[in-house]
């Protein structure tokens, strides 16, 4: 499996931890001039932009402590850009999410952060 592949399954494998906690698809890699946002979910009424962040292990650290006032920044930009273009969600509140992944050999392990970060 690529880098990208297994990437990709990281991504779709967070996906399916949150549903079963029972939030809803809206969108998949969404990506816009600022950036990329991993998933787009409903919970409940609120948007939830979903960053996925991958570890093999937390030797060096956890995936969301990657996450730099720079790239938070890039998300609610990227967020603020897919609120205009999906108008019907635009008026609902938002937050942002990290989903911490760490593992390998396909036993991973998921620490779901809400609300993980305010506007910085």
């Amino acid at each position: 499996m690529t880098t990208t592949e297994f990437g990709a399954w990281v991504e779709a494998e967070a996906q399916g931890y949150l549903e079963a906690r029972g939030l809803k698809l809206v969108r998949r890699n969404y990506h816009c001039k600022f950036g990329e946002i991993d998933l787009v979910m409903l919970d409940g009424e609120i948007v939830v932009f979903v960053e996925v962040r991958y570890r093999a292990n937390n030797k060096f650290g956890a995936g969301f402590e990657t996450i730099s006032t720079a790239k938070q920044r890039r998300l609610i930009t990227t967020a603020g850009s897919f609120l205009a273009r999906h108008r019907r969600l635009s008026r609902r509140c938002c937050r942002f999410d990290v989903v911490s992944v760490t593992g390998g050999n396909y036993h991973l392990h998921f620490l779901w952060i809400r609300n993980a970060f305010q506007k910085p």
